[in-house]
């Protein structure tokens, strides 16, 4: 493949954010270091209806505001589930696979519009630097087999993934990666954080792509301090400031998951594409 093209679905609808910021320099940090020429182009899906096309040989979706389940039908959906179909189809039939990451809100949409598990309303928003759970096949999957038990990343949702249909994901080869953290205090299910659909196609429910810095940013401006203070408490919130500075945390999450995902996207086809490697013996 002398050129790899990458699509950067923009769910974002205009607002502010610090995800399509750390998306775009994930990706340019990954042309600048590659061997072949990498180009990728943005597509403000909600807000001028543009969508990318088959020409693209990566898709990474991003996460977004409001709800996952009033947008259902509306024009821009309607365009972005097409452009899914057309991806499902070309791997379907072709050696040449088409890699898509599906983050936080995207990830949401794709498990409704699918059926892969039940997509509700949180009882209060989830928010801040949360430890992810990783699944026995978590642990062998190439986008999380670095990183450690539990690592943690950016959580910052709404709305949860919660009873997926184990029989519909393993329908494609898929598996249930990651879990947040067991709360049996809880009578509450257990939300599903990522999810393997295909050798292709994986989504994830927290914020891959986070940085400290940007993370940083967000945390000590009043509104998001006072919102963490009262529904955590000062320690958690400091808590969380420490965690930015950790390298084993944030940052390495930063540094694995997208990365990783960009690296075998780039060379993936129907034979020499593995999900689950063998271990050594």
């Amino acid at each position: 493949m002398d050129n790899f093209r990458i699509a950067i679905l923009d769910l974002y609808e205009g607002e502010p954010n610090e995800g399509m910021r750390c998306i775009c320099q994930l990706v340019s940090s990954f042309a600048e270091c590659s061997l072949q020429k990498v180009t990728f182009e943005v597509f403000d899906v909600r807000s001028k209806l543009e969508m990318a096309d088959l020409s693209f040989d990566a898709f990474i979706s991003s996460g977004g505001p409001g709800s996952p389940l009033t947008s259902e039908g509306s024009e821009w959906e309607t365009k972005y589930f097409r452009m899914m179909d057309e991806i499902h189809r070309h791997n379907d039939t072709h050696p040449q696979q088409k890699s898509v990451l599906l983050i936080c809100h995207s990830f949401q949409l794709y498990c409704r519009q699918f059926g892969y598990a039940k997509v509700s309303k949180r009882k209060s928003t989830a928010f801040g630097v949360m430890p992810v759970h990783l699944t026995t096949e978590g642990k062998r999957d190439l986008l999380f087999r670095s990183l450690d038990e539990p690592f943690y990343a950016v959580d910052s949702r709404d709305f949860q993934v919660t009873d997926p249909s184990t029989q519909l994901i393993a329908k494609r080869g898929g598996h249930i990666l990651c879990l947040e953290k067991e709360r049996p205090h809880i009578a509450l299910p257990r939300a599903v954080m990522a999810i393997r659909f295909d050798r292709s196609f994986i989504g994830m429910q927290f914020h891959p792509e986070a940085d400290p810095e940007g993370m940083h940013r967000y945390l000590i401006r009043d509104d998001k301090r006072e919102a963490v203070v009262k529904r955590y408490g000062l320690h958690k919130y400091e808590q969380m400031l420490q965690h930015l500075n950790d390298p084993e945390k944030i940052r390495k999450t930063y540094q694995t998951i997208l990365p990783a995902f960009l690296n075998h996207a780039s060379r993936t086809n129907a034979t020499s594409y593995d999900t689950h490697p063998q271990r050594s013996v």
